[in-house]
């Protein structure tokens, strides 16, 4: 029989599996809702469902370099106990491996993508989820390129609490570019150099830095002096070329890169969780709720 939106739609309400998986089930139960839910179950995939309210906010960062090609992905878990997990990190190779050679515009149109072993992305996910009995989600990445006078900067902090990816352009010198990724690690920056800063944003801190000088009674002759050296000072917070290089604190960034015949061209820079709003549970609470079920 004909698969119509709304049986998926439905199996998915009942067992919270994704799309492609609910619409084959359907497929191979010919249509019967309750076969279908026993077949996600069977699969393990309802099962890895009903764990979709909890928050995913631990996980891994990982790039992988392929010639000209790199991709920067996260994947997130429950517990950074799973994230020690061998067969969790071998889930973010093989997803990485898949980003790297699909190259989906999103995470969204990437779950329903068909891997190399034959299955989507999200069916994988799931298979994972089954075994390792946490939620599971590929969060977001970032493919990037370069050409041969180039060179990536890949750069894992803490076994990939933090992960960045760098292009210098103009040259091959992977040592600064992995050197630069460190210092970006370490006090991400937003920008690359001024000139990516919008207008908005420069005109919104200068008013902000205005009060706060008025604020201090400075005299108003002298404000818009101060505010452009403080201007100054907030460029070199969010620009990673206007920052003191944490390997010589006594050269920006900036000069470090040219003095090694390129420059910055972007960087992408995750940290697991960052964004995601962990739920603090009550330990007790959570206690009582399983002694009553």
């Amino acid at each position: 029989m004909a698969i119509t939106a709304q049986m998926v739609k439905e199996l998915r309400e009942k067992t919270g599996a994704g799309m492609m998986d609910c619409k084959k089930a359907l497929q191979e139960t010919d249509g019967d809702m309750e076969k279908a839910v026993d077949f996600l179950r069977e699969k393990g995939i309802a099962k890895a469902a009903k764990k979709g309210d909890r928050i995913a906010a631990e996980g891994l960062t990982a790039i992988k370099v392929e010639g000209n090609e790199a991709v920067l992905l996260e994947v997130n878990s429950e517990t950074d106990f799973v994230a020690k997990n061998e067969g969790f990190q071998t889930l973010v190779q093989e997803l990485a491996d898949h980003l790297l050679a699909s190259k989906p515009a999103t995470a969204e149109e990437a779950v329903t993508q068909t891997m190399a072993n034959g299955s989507t992305v999200e069916s994988h996910i799931n298979s994972a989820i089954a075994k390792i009995g946490e939620k599971l989600s590929l969060r977001r990445f970032s493919v990037l390129t370069k050409t041969d006078n180039d060179a990536f900067g890949a750069y894992l902090h803490m076994g990939g609490r933090i992960g960045v990816l760098t292009v210098l352009e103009g040259t091959t010198d992977e040592d600064a570019a992995k050197d630069v990724s460190m210092h970006i690690a370490a006090l991400n920056p937003k920008y690359v150099s001024r000139d990516e800063v919008s207008a908005e944003e420069v005109e919104r801190e200068r008013q902000v830095l205005t009060q706060q000088a008025l604020n201090e009674g400075k005299p108003e002759n002298i404000v818009a002096k101060m505010v452009e050296g403080r201007l100054s000072k907030y460029f070199e917070d969010v620009c990673v070329n206007d920052q003191a290089f944490v390997k010589n604190p006594d050269q920006k960034v900036g000069k470090f890169v040219e003095s090694k015949g390129g420059k910055i061209r972007e960087f992408v820079r995750f940290e697991v969780g960052e964004g995601i709003e962990k739920r603090e549970d009550n330990f007790a609470e959570e206690v009582m709720s399983q002694v009553k079920k």
